[in-house]
């Protein structure tokens, strides 16, 4: 004995068939604008000039620390208490994300 009546199972496989087919038309659309931006980023590459801030490489040197990856800080003005820190706009790295480019290496 099924515990679940007729016209609920009816409405249940409807259901299912129904979410089924919009979760397939989802994934097959996202999958097809995947392809289609990778296309165009290609074909963009290929023609487009290097950036002219970073020249070329996506990335350049930490303008607030120099590269050094930390940075002099003192919550108050006191030569004798300034604490080494991270810098926080490398995280610490040395170099940061070119903002022209968004680090492509192209405009």
């Amino acid at each position: 004995m099924n515990p679940i009546p007729r016209p609920f199972q009816t409405w249940i496989k409807g259901f299912a068939v129904i979410f089924g087919g919009i979760v397939t038309l989802n994934v097959a659309s996202t999958l097809t604008l995947k392809a289609f931006q990778i296309a165009s980023e290609n074909k963009r590459k290929k023609t487009a000039l290097p950036c002219m801030s970073c020249r070329g490489k996506g990335f350049y040197t930490c303008k607030l620390c120099n590269g050094k990856a930390t940075i002099s800080w003192s919550p108050m003005y006191d030569p004798i208490a300034i604490n080494p820190c991270v810098c926080p706009t490398c995280e610490g790295n040395g170099v940061q994300r070119c903002l022209n480019c968004l680090g492509k290496g192209y405009d």
